[in-house]
């Protein structure tokens, strides 16, 4: 049978989430002058009223100055800024979806996404021009409909920043009311997974698809915070789910105010949590790996932190008590993914430490079972892939009924690509992947797309790409077959190395190395036999400890 969640289900409005946020009643009593965004740097802020009226604004805005229609994508290419939310806001007001897109990617890999998703606008820094325009000009995309947000602007004009969009020309503001979504229907997010075909999927988010997972949080383990005495820092990307849900929608929904930075940086992040008196995190494993071994960790008070939560990857109890011996700050762990809005699962704040290793348990609204790879159901405490079903699970991949359709079961679960179990105690463990893909500090990079831009280079005859552990994460590794009179030499691993990184972003780079082999182990399929790259990195890591 089916597992359901301890907690009890939470009634899932029938509104958007401009209807969630501004318009149905709030739960929580803060008032209008309440800080929702704060700039770490500048402190520039938000507060609530200040916000809905900026993003009133842009809406209005975007539909005078150029007739945006319903269904009209917004991509957002862009860090952290708490002008984020603003134009979020501002194209649901207008009736658009907003695709984010990671800010550190190529232009090959911007404009790749700007194609699929027929893009209107693209919002962006004034210091990442030179991507965008060299991608918009791929496609044809005008350079009157790329504007810019944060404190920069374009000196020569050519750029309007999003302020300029918001002011329309006439003396009074557009008082047509905002565009009214069906939140079943209507997209509020496209965001890009990687798939392990090697190209990013578009998955399709509906607004009821965030309303239930801002509610199913907020109603869970939301209850052990609250306005009046938290403060969250922002340090996850907002292109992400994660951060979109936890550090954008759940503030502005709670009240809570939401310090941003633009990007992680050790210092600024424990200066920012000693000067706010920050008390709540959401992290991945790398931060924690910080706090628990960096040694300007002792120039500050981390005193207020009451709680840390990390995602994206598992963690070791090791891991756990080290930071907890050194700082006494409590750590818990979540579960989620780009296509479950994301959070699914979660540690209680009381149940921290004693089920260290496990996800948590199951969010409310949710059911959740195992399958053998032959997929029948598997009873608790034996492995099977992860499948769940509930309101905050995604409608499905961009144009790509067919990647949908393998995605779900007959009976409506999705199938996660997760192995693991699920104990007596109603916690869930994570213990493999069926899918392929690698995760480097959160960031998800698909093998195939690696090994299809390896392929195209002189000195490379066959590749295998893998995940190896690194420092608490997952990094790529290329196994490559060189053609006849090439050197397997470092010099020869460098050069390849060295042309990769021009290609791809920061996190696809193959920081587990190059390996050089006579052949890719390979099904009679023709499939290659990943599963024997693993043992053999697995071999070679033991044998290196063992010389130590």
């Amino acid at each position: 049978m089916p597992f359901s969640a301890i907690y009890p289900d939470v009634k899932i409005p029938e509104v958007d989430l401009w209807g969630l946020m501004f318009e149905k009643e709030r739960e929580e009593k803060f008032p209008s002058d309440q800080v929702i965004y704060r700039d770490a740097i500048t402190s520039r802020f938000y507060s609530y009223s200040e916000f809905h009226n900026a993003a009133i604004a842009f809406g209005q805005g975007l539909r005078s100055e150029w007739e945006w229609q319903k269904g009209e994508i917004m991509t957002l290419f862009v860090p952290n800024s708490i002008d984020i939310p603003v134009i979020i806001y501002g194209t649901f007001f207008a009736g658009g979806i907003v695709s984010p897109a990671n800010p550190s990617y190529s232009v090959d890999e911007l404009a790749f996404q700007l194609r699929d998703n027929g893009t209107k606008a693209i919002a962006t820094f004034k210091s990442l021009l030179p991507v965008v325009t060299a991608a918009a000009e791929k496609l044809g995309i005008s350079p009157q409909r790329i504007i810019l947000l944060g404190d920069e602007r374009d000196p020569s004009s050519r750029f309007k920043h999003f302020d300029q969009i918001a002011r329309p020309k006439s003396a009074l503001l557009d008082d047509r009311p905002r565009e009214i979504l069906d939140p079943d229907r209507d997209l509020a997010f496209l965001v890009y997974s990687s798939g392990t075909t090697g190209l990013p999927k578009g998955v399709m988010l509906s607004h009821r698809n965030i309303v239930a997972n801002v509610l199913m949080v907020a109603s869970s383990v939301g209850k052990s915070y609250n306005w009046k005495d938290d403060k969250l820092i922002g340090i996850l990307p907002f292109y992400h789910i994660y951060g979109l849900t936890c550090l954008i929608h759940q503030p502005l929904y709670r009240g809570i105010e939401m310090v941003a930075m633009e990007r992680f940086d050790l210092e600024a992040f424990l200066r920012t949590v000693q000067n706010a008196q920050i008390t709540f995190a959401y992290v991945a494993p790398p931060v924690l790996v910080h706090l628990a071994s960096n040694p300007i960790v002792d120039k500050f008070d981390l005193s207020s932190l009451r709680m840390v939560t990390s995602g994206a990857a598992p963690l070791t109890r090791e891991l756990v008590d080290t930071v907890h011996s050194r700082l006494k700050i409590r750590i818990n762990q979540a579960y989620g993914l780009s296509e479950t809005s994301p959070i699914t699962h979660t540690q209680p704040w009381d149940e921290w430490y004693s089920s260290v290793g496990s996800v948590g348990k199951l969010m409310p609204n949710l059911m959740a079972k195992y399958l053998s790879p032959e997929g029948a159901e598997v009873p608790s405490g034996e492995n099977g892939e992860l499948c769940l079903k509930g309101p905050s699970i995604f409608k499905g991949y961009w144009k790509n009924k067919e990647g949908t359709a393998i995605s779900f079961t007959v009976d409506g679960y999705y199938k996660t690509g997760d192995v693991g179990y699920h104990d007596n105690k109603e916690n869930f463990y994570i213990t493999d992947r069926v899918k392929e893909l690698i995760k480097y500090k959160g960031f998800q990079v698909a093998p195939a797309e690696l090994e299809g831009i390896l392929i195209s280079h002189p000195s490379v005859n066959d590749v295998a790409v893998i995940g190896v552990d690194q420092e608490h994460t997952e990094v790529p590794r290329a196994y490559i077959v060189v053609p006849n009179g090439i050197e397997k030499s470092s010099t020869t691993a460098d050069a390849i190395r060295t042309w990769m990184d021009a290609k791809m972003s920061s996190h696809k780079r193959l920081r587990g190395g190059i390996r050089f082999v006579d052949e890719i182990p390979k099904s009679a399929a023709g499939k290659i036999l990943r599963r024997n790259l693993k043992d053999a990195a697995k071999q070679e890591r033991i044998s290196s400890k063992a010389k130590l």
